[in-house]
């Protein structure tokens, strides 16, 4: 099994927030992270304004969903599967 990138993997967490959010455990399963890495992508997200804590709900924000584009364009670009 190939490892995926942190590109694939902000994608994805981006992609699980961007409907009415997601907890962290749904993160967690949904796109096969262990918690600390998950916390980890989180934090760094929430930091740089891509998501917002609400709750134990994360959601995306405007520069998360434009971030989301911007990513997915790169994957394209690059030949990247999306998951």
């Amino acid at each position: 099994m190939a490892r995926r990138t942190r590109l694939e993997v902000l994608s994805s967490i981006l992609e699980i927030c961007s409907g009415e959010g997601a907890s962290k455990t749904r993160i967690v399963y949904q796109i096969n992270l262990n918690f600390k890495n998950a916390g980890v992508y989180l934090k760094w997200l929430t930091d740089k304004g891509y998501l917002v804590k609400e709750g134990k709900m994360h959601k995306i924000t405007p520069a998360g969903k434009e971030m989301l584009l911007d990513l997915k364009e790169i994957c394209s670009i690059l030949n990247i599967e999306e998951h």
